[in-house]
């Protein structure tokens, strides 16, 4: 795999990784309430979003290294 093929997949990862962060914060009705006291998506929030945004974040600064390396 080509170094710029990894960082396009590197960086679709973080993309989709911060849809998910989004998405685990929407209400919804559901049968469980998140900690921060109302229905969400994702029972789990804040903590799942937390841990999301924490593995875009290495996604990205992953991305940033392989993008500079000298070639």
């Amino acid at each position: 795999m080509s170094r710029q093929n990894l960082s396009r997949l590197l960086l679709a990862a973080a993309v989709v990784l911060l849809i998910l962060a989004v998405t685990t914060m929407l209400p919804y009705s559901s049968s469980m309430i998140s900690d921060l006291g109302y229905y969400t998506v994702c029972p789990f929030a804040p903590w799942s979003t937390l841990a999301l945004l924490f593995f875009a974040g290495v996604s990205w600064l992953v991305r940033r290294y392989i993008d500079a390396l000298p070639t």
